[in-house]
């Protein structure tokens, strides 16, 4: 693990829960795409209220990524790298864009929570982001609609 505030939360959540020192490293990194939603994005998992995220699958596969399993853990930076979290994936679920429903928009937590709001945010969130790779979101696109828990803070 090269940063080293994301370390430093990793050991001192292992100090506390031994029975986890064999895990792997985490992952580690801040949700979003900007300075301003990763900052606040990490600010609502703090406080309990975002408790998911949806991944596309074709991003994760673009960037050569793992999909995240039951039991993961994450370490949670904001935008300038300082680990704020730990969280684990609780459940992993493979939907189309198009069945996403508005209990998926309420645990993601963000904005007014409303099943409109996420579709707007996440779909210019994967418009940027498959741009990349010279792809665009489509209403069929699979999303990995990732549930988690957040394990430890400071």
């Amino acid at each position: 693990m090269e940063n080293a505030s994301a370390r430093s939360l990793w050991g001192d959540f292992l100090d506390k829960h031994l029975e986890f020192a064999n895990e792997p490293a985490p992952g580690v990194g801040y949700f979003g795409d900007n300075e301003k939603d990763a900052n606040a994005l990490v600010e609502l998992i703090l406080k309990d209220i975002k408790r998911a995220t949806s991944h596309s699958l074709l991003g994760l596969q673009s960037r050569s990524e793992p999909l995240p399993k039951i039991g993961d853990f994450f370490v949670v930076t904001n935008w300038k790298g300082d680990a704020k979290c730990i969280i684990r994936t609780t459940s992993v679920k493979l939907i189309p864009y198009f069945a996403i429903h508005a209990e998926h928009a309420r645990l993601e937590g963000e904005g007014d929570k409303s099943l409109d709001h996420w579709r707007t945010v996440h779909w210019d969130y994967y418009t940027r982001e498959l741009a990349e790779f010279g792809k665009r979101p489509l209403e069929s696109m699979i999303l990995v609609f990732e549930r988690f828990k957040k394990v430890f803070e400071r």
